[in-house]
C-alpha cells in the first residue's frame, strides 16, 4: 500500500512539474478576456455612472437635483420597489406551490405539467404582453365576449391589475426552477425523523424542509425581483399611467438623444444602485444559510386523492393554463383574418403570415442572422471564460467571474443606453447605426447563460482525467482539447440552444441601440402594437416563438440534451 500511496503521489508530482515547464495559454487567454469584458461591460457602464454626474448647464449635480426635485421620477422609483415587491411574493407563490406539487404528488400526465412552466421563459415578454391584451385588453375576445353576451363590462387590464397579472406568470418558472432542485435534493428521512420525534406532518415541513430549501428559494425570488426591476416591455405597453423606472428611463433616452444624456444615465444609475442594494442584501442574510444533504433519499410522491388534492390540481390547473394561454393566444391572432387594428374573430386567414413572410421579411432575416453571429460568438467566449473561471483558476478570474455577471443584474434598457454613450456618434469607436453594436448588445446581454451551463458542465469533469493524459507525456494544453473539451460537447450545446433562446428575445436593450433597416422580431411586434397592427404583429410572434421552440425540442429529442437540470 505504501509503494503505491508513494508511486501515486510521485507520478502527481511529475504531472505538476511537466505543467510548470510547459507554456500555458490560460493566462493569457485570462488577460484577453477580462480586457474585453472591462471594455464592453465594465466601460459602459462606468460611463452610464460617470454621465449622471456630467454637467448639463446646471453644473456637475443637475441631474441629480432635477431627479430629486421632480415628483414624477420620486413617484417611479417607489411605484418600481413596490411592484416588484409584489410581482416577487407573487411569482415565489406560485413557484413554489407548482414545485412542491410536482415533486410530492403522482397524478396523471406528470411529465407534461412538469415541463410546462419552462414555457413560460420560452416566449419572449413582449409577446405574452400581446397575448393578454389580446384576451383580455379592452378590445380583447374574453372582453368583448363578456360584453356582447351578458352585457358584463371587465376591468381594464391596463395599469397596476395587468402588471401584477402577467408579470408573475412571465417570472415565476425561475423560482419553480430553483425550488424543485432544491426539493429534489432534500433528505426526506429528516422530515421522518421528526416526525418520529412528535411533530406534526405540517410542523415538520415548516420546521425541517423550509429551512432547507430557504436559500434556494430566496436567491430566485432575487432573481424575479431585480428582473422585475428592469422590465421595460409590459411595463410599457401595460403599465398606462403608471409611472415606472424602466419606461420613464427610456423615454429619457428618447427624448435627450443626441443632446444631453445627464437625465437617462441618472435614471440608469437609480436603476443599478437599487439592484447592488438588494444583491448585497442578498449576499448579507441568504449568503450565510447554506445546507448540504448527504447520502439521503428525496421522496416518493404519494397519489393524489380526497379533497385536498382535487383542490391542489385545480389551482395548479388554473396557473398552468394561465401561463401558457399566450401561446395559444399568439398562434390563433395569427391565422385569423384582420383589417387594420380590427381582428375578425373565427375568421381563417393566412394574410397576416403571408404579409410577414414575403412584404416584410426583413426583421426575421435581421433576428436569424444577427442572433446567429452574436450566439456564435456568445458561445466561443462562455467556452473560454468558464474554462478558466473553473478548470484554470488564476489570481485574475475572480474578477472576470463577478464582470461578466455584471449584465445579469443590469436591465437591457441601461445596458443599451451605457452602450450608445460608450459606441455612439463621437465616441473613440463609434458603432451606432451598425449591425455590430446589436450583435454585441445581444453578446453581453445573454453571455451568462453560456457561461452557467459551460461551467456546470465544467464542475462535473473531474481534473484527475486531465492529469492522467499530462502524466503520459501530453502537453497540458493539448491534454485539455483531447480529454476535456470532448466531455464538453453537450454542456457547449445545451449553452448553445438557450443563449439563442434568450438573444432572439432580447427587446429593452436592443430597442436603445438599433437603427433603421435593422429592426429584429421583437422590435417590430412592439412597434406593430403600438400603431395596433396585432394581426401581423401576432404572425411575427408566431414565427418568434417557433425559432424559440423547435431548437429545444430537436437538442432535448433528437439530441438527447438536458437543457433545464
Amino acid at each position: 500500500m505504501s509503494t503505491r500511496s508513494e508511486t501515486a503521489t510521485q507520478a502527481y508530482r511529475i504531472t505538476q512539474e511537466r505543467r510548470r515547464r510547459q507554456f500555458s495559454p490560460w493566462l493569457a487567454l485570462t488577460i484577453a478576456a477580462l480586457a474585453l469584458a472591462l471594455c464592453c461591460i465594465g466601460w459602459p457602464i462606468l460611463n452610464v455612472l460617470l454621465h449622471s454626474f456630467s454637467s448639463a448647464g446646471g453644473g456637475p449635480f443637475d441631474g441629480w437635483v432635477r431627479f430629486l426635485g421632480d415628483a414624477q421620477y420620486l413617484t417611479a422609483v417607489g411605484n418600481t420597489l413596490l411592484l416588484a415587491s409584489v410581482v416577487t411574493v407573487i411569482a415565489t407563490a406560485i413557484g413554489v406551490f407548482l414545485a412542491y406539487f410536482t415533486s410530492r404528488f403522482r397524478f396523471w400526465a406528470k411529465a407534461v405539467v412538469a415541463v410546462l412552466p419552462i414555457t413560460a421563459i420560452l416566449v419572449p415578454e413582449v409577446i405574452v404582453t400581446q397575448a393578454w391584451l389580446m384576451f383580455l385588453g379592452n378590445n380583447g375576445f374574453l372582453t368583448r365576449f363578456m360584453r356582447d353576451s351578458f352585457g358584463v363590462e371587465l376591468p381594464t387590464l391596463y395599469g397596476w391589475r395587468g402588471l401584477i397579472l402577467i408579470l408573475p406568470l412571465l417570472y415565476y418558472t425561475y423560482v419553480y426552477l430553483g425550488t424543485l432542485a432544491a426539493l429534489k435534493s432534500f433528505d426526506s428521512q429528516l422530515e421522518e425523523a421528526a416526525m418520529s420525534l412528535g411533530s406534526s406532518p405540517f410542523r415538520a415541513r415548516m420546521q425541517v424542509m423550509i429551512p432547507a430549501i430557504f436559500p434556494a428559494v430566496a436567491s430566485s425570488s432575487i432573481v424575479v425581483f431585480t428582473l422585475t426591476i428592469g422590465n421595460f416591455a409590459t411595463s410599457t405597453i401595460i403599465g398606462g399611467k403608471v409611472e415606472l423606472l424602466a419606461p420613464l428611463t427610456y423615454q429619457a433616452f428618447l427624448a435627450e438623444t443626441g443632446g444631453d444624456p445627464v437625465m437617462q444615465s441618472t435614471l440608469a444609475t437609480v436603476s443599478i444602485a437599487i439592484v447592488a442594494l438588494v444583491l448585497f442584501f442578498q449576499r448579507l442574510t441568504v449568503g450565510r444559510k447554506k445546507y448540504e444533504m448527504v447520502q439521503g433519499r428525496s421522496w416518493v410522491p404519494i397519489r393524489l386523492r380526497g379533497l385536498g388534492g382535487f383542490v391542489n390540481a385545480l389551482i395548479a390547473a388554473v396557473l398552468l393554463i394561465a401561463s401558457t394561454l399566450p401561446l395559444v393566444m399568439v398562434a390563433v391572432m395569427a391565422f385569423t383574418s384582420s383589417t387594420g387594428p380590427v381582428l375578425r374573430w373565427g375568421e381563417f386567414s393566412l394574410d397576416s403570415i403571408e404579409k410577414v413572410l414575403t412584404r416584410e421579411p426583413q426583421p426575421i432575416l435581421n433576428t436569424i442572422g444577427f442572433g446567429a453571429l452574436a450566439c456564435l460568438i456568445g458561445v466561443i467566449v462562455s467556452i473560454v471564460v468558464s474554462i478558466v473561471i473553473v478548470k484554470k483558476k488564476n489570481f485574475l478570474t475572480p474578477a472576470l467571474d463577478y464582470v461578466v455577471m455584471l449584465p445579469m443584474a443590469l436591465s437591457g434598457t441601461v445596458l443599451g443606453i451605457g452602450m450608445m454613450t460608450t459606441f455612439g456618434s463621437g465616441s473613440v469607436l463609434p458603432l451606432s447605426g451598425t449591425t455590430a453594436i446589436i450583435v454585441l448588445v445581444f453578446v453581453v446581454r445573454r453571455l451568462v447563460h453560456g457561461v452557467r451551463n459551460s461551467s456546470a458542465t465544467l464542475h462535473a469533469i473531474p481534473d484527475s482525467l486531465e492529469d492522467a493524459s499530462v502524466s503520459l507525456g501530453v502537453p497540458p494544453f493539448r491534454s485539455f482539447l483531447n480529454v476535456v473539451l470532448p466531455l464538453m460537447v453537450p454542456g457547449i450545446a445545451a449553452a448553445t440552444v438557450l443563449t439563442w433562446v434568450t438573444i432572439i428575445g432580447e427587446l429593452s436593450a436592443s430597442l436603445v441601440v438599433y437603427s433603421a433597416g435593422k429592426e429584429t422580431i421583437t422590435i417590430k411586434v412592439f412597434q406593430l402594437m403600438n400603431t395596433g397592427l396585432n394581426g401581423q404583429a401576432a404572425a411575427y410572434g408566431l414565427i418568434l416563438i417557433l425559432l424559440a421552440i423547435v431548437p429545444i425540442v430537436v437538442a432535448s429529442r433528437v439530441f438527447k440534451i438536458r437543457l433545464f437540470t
